[in-house]
């Protein structure tokens, strides 16, 4: 009495003919895309919880840098992460942004060098990290938008790319891309495991 032996091949078709496709592919070109795919989807996961969640949890906001005022430490293309503090608890060496001018949009991250008397108001001098002499203009209280309170480099530059609802709209795209997956993997580990219990 013979019996006939099933080839590793075989218990593949159930999978259709993308998995026997995949299966012709070489093992290592297999190990390195698995890989791949898992440093990308970690590393998308750590930004959008750096950069959207911790934020919007702590009451902070992100800012890009865009010139080198900031450099080595914070290059162009590093986004800081600003957290409100209170005016009389900001310290010499703290990293701030403020706003260039009262009321105005924009704004520049610069380090606190020290601080200064105005009309008996309080102002703080600040200077960028690459720059030889303090800022011109001393900053008031109402200019302030926080303290730095992390940094991330070079991302910047991919979101100064995109307008805010398009930012969110990719949050979201990507938030269900890795929550499909995760589904996906989970199913795959619990099917195979059926079949070899069989």
């Amino acid at each position: 009495m013979s019996e006939t032996l099933e080839s590793p091949a075989a218990d593949n078709t159930d999978g259709g003919g993308v998995v026997k496709r995949f299966n012709r592919v070489p093992r290592w070109l297999r190990v390195v895309a698995t890989v791949l795919t898992w440093v990308v989807l970690v590393v998308s996961a750590v930004a959008i919880t750096a950069l959207v969640v911790v934020p919007r949890i702590a009451g902070a906001s992100p800012y890009t840098i865009l010139t080198g005022s900031m450099k080595p430490d914070m290059p162009p293309g590093t986004i800081v992460v600003v957290k409100p503090l209170p005016f009389d608890q900001i310290r010499q060496g703290d990293v701030i942004t403020y706003q260039i001018e009262s009321g105005k949009p924009m704004v520049v991250t610069h380090r606190v060098v020290g601080t200064e008397l105005v009309d008996g108001e309080t102002r703080l001098v600040t200077r960028g990290d690459a720059n030889e002499a303090p800022d011109v203009v001393s900053v008031r209280e109402e200019q302030v938008k926080g303290v730095v309170w992390y940094h991330v480099p070079m991302v910047g530059f991919a979101t100064s790319l995109i307008d805010d609802v398009s930012k969110g709209i990719a949050v979201r795209i990507l938030g269900g891309l890795l929550l499909a997956y995760a589904v996906y993997l989970g199913a795959s580990l619990l099917f195979r495991r059926k079949k070899v219990t069989h």
